[in-house]
């Protein structure tokens, strides 16, 4: 399969060049004098888009473990420019994570978006800061659970969030930064506490300013210890959970280092109404959704439109496309996707001038 004419995202760049994949694989790209198999003229070009951070969609959550859901969702993440995907969980009871690593782990895809790991998101969170999350279901940071839940998804996860203040949590972070990503998240966190769980192992951020103390002058927190130990950051860029302003500042803070989530829930692509979340209720209205209470749970928008509103923003979509593809993949050490290389798989995406979908590709596989 040959693309040609389009404008091609090369490393942090657009460029007018083709790209040639065969089977799952992207062989090369450049300017090919052989004729195309797909017209890309005036469009970009660029890497399956890679979320790191979503719950659910299309009235699916991952923390069900209804096999029967996960196809759905696979089909709703490739129908929205996204190429694969952390399978995100909520803060549950050990038995109902269990379930969920279960069906992810014996999940076989028929088209669609792929699976490419699990995020953890919690048990191991701050009762302080833990936004959406059920408190009831909270733990201390548990190596030896982590290691169950793991071993129950085969493996797969890649992501998890734990709050560094907790107790045992550094040792956690330690112990567990050698098998995935390690997130500082849901967390009460001044600066150096935050530093020293960097320190021992975490090198990324969850959803950053959400779940945590405020960057304030004298009190930089998670956010001022994140810029200095070079860690990784997510922003959810819905326009509700952060101002317009503090996306702009956040790029220009730390650059290649921003990821794009959606966050999102079993909402998105669903009209106003109520929802589930982790045994809570949820209300969607005019696109925000809250609980009760009226505490943010999470979003109803896909990373595409993540990557649109940054635009919007007056960012540049190169540092869009940049931070849904290439930044979230590196973060979570999935370095087989997430870059228009030769060598890595082709997934990838084709999106007009206006930025609308034209066709997704996974594995080489004409999805969208």
């Amino acid at each position: 399969m040959i693309i040609k004419n389009g404008k091609l995202f090369r490393g942090k760049a657009f460029q007018k060049a083709d790209i040639r994949f065969e089977k799952t694989t992207i062989i090369e790209t450049g300017v090919m004098d052989t004729p195309g198999d797909f017209d890309a003229s005036g469009c970009y070009v660029i890497p399956g888009l890679v979320d790191i951070h979503t719950h659910g969609a299309a009235g699916e959550d991952f923390s069900d473990g209804r096999s029967e859901g996960l196809q759905s969702l696979a089909d709703y993440y490739a129908a929205h420019g996204v190429t694969g995907y952390l399978a995100t969980t909520m803060t549950l009871r050990e038995e109902t994570l269990t379930t969920a690593m279960h069906a992810l782990r014996d999940f076989r895809r028929t088209g669609g978006a792929k699976c490419l790991g699990v995020h953890l998101e919690g048990p191991f969170l701050s009762y302080a800061k833990r936004g959406a999350q059920a408190a009831e279901n909270l733990r201390k940071p548990d190596t030896a659970l982590f290691h169950r839940l793991n071993e129950a998804s085969g493996n797969q996860v890649r992501l998890v969030t734990v709050a560094c203040e907790e107790e045992g949590a550094l040792d956690f972070i330690r112990q567990v930064s050698k098998v995935c990503t390690v997130s500082l998240g849901h967390t009460t966190a001044d600066y150096d506490t935050a530093m020293k769980g960097f320190a021992a192992g975490a090198t990324h951020a969850t959803h950053l300013y959400n779940g945590m103390p405020s960057l304030l002058h004298r009190a930089p927190g998670v956010i001022g210890a994140a810029f200095d130990s070079g860690a990784s950051v997510e922003l959810i860029c819905d326009g509700l959970h952060i101002h317009p302003a503090v996306i702009r500042a956040t790029y220009r803070l730390f650059g290649d280092r921003l990821n794009l989530i959606s966050d999102s829930l079993r909402c998105a692509g669903m009209p106003d109404g109520s929802y589930e979340l982790g045994g809570q209720l949820v209300e969607v209205r005019d696109r925000r959704a809250a609980l009760s209470d009226g505490t943010l749970a999470g979003s109803s928008i896909s990373l595409l439109d993540a990557v649109r509103n940054m635009t919007a923003y007056g960012l540049p979509l190169e540092a869009a496309v940049y931070a849904a593809s290439t930044a979230p993949a590196e973060a979570a050490g999935l370095r087989h996707t997430g870059a228009l290389e030769a060598g890595r798989a082709a997934d990838l995406a084709v999106l007009d001038a206006r930025l609308n979908l034209k066709a997704v590709f996974v594995d080489g596989e004409r999805v969208v």
